[in-house]
């Protein structure tokens, strides 16, 4: 007890031992509920001392809980929540009482951490008021805002030089990583690979698929197969039967089966459209036989070793063809086919990204090759980078430059704005970048 109202409680106690006279013992009677009340503000004031620290601790641990709050059941916070706690709040004269987290993952996460601890009196002891309870909360919220991310990648042949396509599987592998941390629970961040040259790779699986246009891919892939027509006829007295047979050859495509997965651009304009493709073939994605098929893409989804895999297998092939990788990531970010986009739940708020990444300039598509193509590509690619940044998608756009080319107008003017653009010139810069623009997304994504 404090030294001073241990003597004023001994003088107290004098008091009303005394049998001397009656003014002192009513000046006693009178000096308990007069002193009571004037070190309540002592008390009191000690207590608002350990309430400043009581809602420190409590702060403390509902962060240091939250990262791990979805995974642990109820006992298992409650004693991870006491013992964080128990370490950060020491202050003498009180005790602890309670503390008790509560995890809710509706409408986005949050972690209630409830506390309440006991302060011993010194003043208020003598009004019969030996402590007072204080209780108090503290409370986390993330997750409310989920994040779609729609990696488009250059695995075109350039890409073999200067180390290009290694430093990118660094920087997209640690990406990755980044994005996976920021997930508190399956689901908050999805992620689709588009790897992209002239074509892109839908996976050869899906030749059965009613969005696959097989009018082209049937004319260029099949054999000559001759067919022998005879028919029979009686001739003269003899009746003998002679055969007139006739030859016609004709071409048969080769099975569907053998197809490698890659598709073309689609007609104009649904090629810079997310349109859903319909029986209208012009909807449809062309069946295209290209021989430098880059790897197949993925959807959104969060199956990070996959998704790693996906990396590994990454590799230099062919020309570029930078919006038809756009318009694949605009495809996995929309519902329907041929990607199936989950549905977004109403109770959170949605962030959806695409991240562009070429080494070069535009030089084939569909329809343009060779002297004059790199521009109408590039007007083909304003119109789709103009829609998709009207669909509420911010893109990030990367230009590699390592060979002095003219910076890329066409990617730099897609980005979203000019923070979200970078002209590299080394391709280990990309693992720089990639992971300054997985801080910033992380950031965007949790908010308490």
């Amino acid at each position: 007890m404090n030294p001073f109202v241990a003597k004023i409680n001994r003088r107290l106690k004098d008091f009303a031992a005394a049998r001397d006279g009656n003014v002192a013992v009513t000046f006693a009677i009178a000096l308990l509920p007069l002193l009571g009340f004037a070190g309540a503000a002592v008390d009191y004031s000690h207590a608002g001392s350990a309430r400043v620290a009581m809602q420190s601790a409590l702060d403390a641990t509902a962060l240091m809980l939250s990262k791990d709050a979805a995974t642990l059941t109820t006992t298992e916070l409650k004693t991870k929540g006491t013992a964080f706690f128990t370490a950060l709040f020491n202050q003498k004269d009180s005790q602890i009482l309670d503390i008790a987290p509560v995890y809710t993952a509706t409408g986005g996460s949050t972690l209630t951490v409830t506390g309440s601890i006991k302060v011993k009196t010194d003043f208020m002891g003598v009004l019969g008021i030996k402590d007072l309870t204080i209780g108090s909360t503290s409370v986390v919220k993330w997750g409310n805002t989920r994040m779609r991310v729609a990696l488009a990648l250059d695995n075109t042949g350039s890409m073999a030089s200067d180390g290009k396509m290694t430093a990118l599987k660094t920087a997209t592998k640690n990406l990755l990583a980044q994005l996976k941390a920021s997930a508190t629970v399956d689901g908050d961040v999805l992620v689709s690979m588009i790897p992209f040259g002239k074509d892109v790779n839908v996976g050869a699986s899906n030749y059965n698929q009613t969005w696959v246009d097989w009018e082209d891919w049937d004319d260029d892939n099949g054999h000559d197969a001759s067919t022998q027509t005879c028919t029979s006829s009686k001739v003269g007295k003899s009746g003998k039967t002679k055969k007139k047979c006739t030859t016609t050859t004709s071409w048969v495509p080769d099975n569907h089966n053998t197809w490698n997965g890659c598709v073309t651009d689609r007609d104009q304009d649904y090629d810079i459209k997310n349109t859903t493709p319909t029986s209208d073939s012009a909807t449809m994605f062309p069946a295209d036989q290209y021989n430098s098929c880059p790897v197949s893409m993925m959807g959104l989804g969060y199956n990070w070793t996959a998704m790693n895999s996906k990396v590994d297998a990454m590799i230099p092939v062919g020309t570029t063809n930078q919006p038809i990788g756009l318009a694949w990531a605009w495809q996995s970010l929309s519902p329907g086919a041929p990607l199936n986009a989950p549905a977004m739940d109403p109770n959170y708020t949605y962030q959806r990204v695409i991240i562009l990444m070429s080494d070069g300039l535009n030089t084939e598509d569909r329809w343009y090759d060779g002297w004059g193509a790199q521009s109408q590509i590039d007007a083909r690619m304003a119109k789709i980078c103009t829609n998709v940044k009207a669909a509420g998608i911010t893109i990030w756009a990367i230009h590699v430059n390592t060979d002095n080319d003219p910076i890329s107008t066409v990617l730099q003017n897609c980005a979203s704005d000019s923070s979200k653009f970078f002209m590299l010139t080394s391709a280990n810069s990309l693992i720089a970048t990639f992971n300054q623009i997985g801080s910033q997304l992380s950031q965007l994504r949790i908010a308490q």
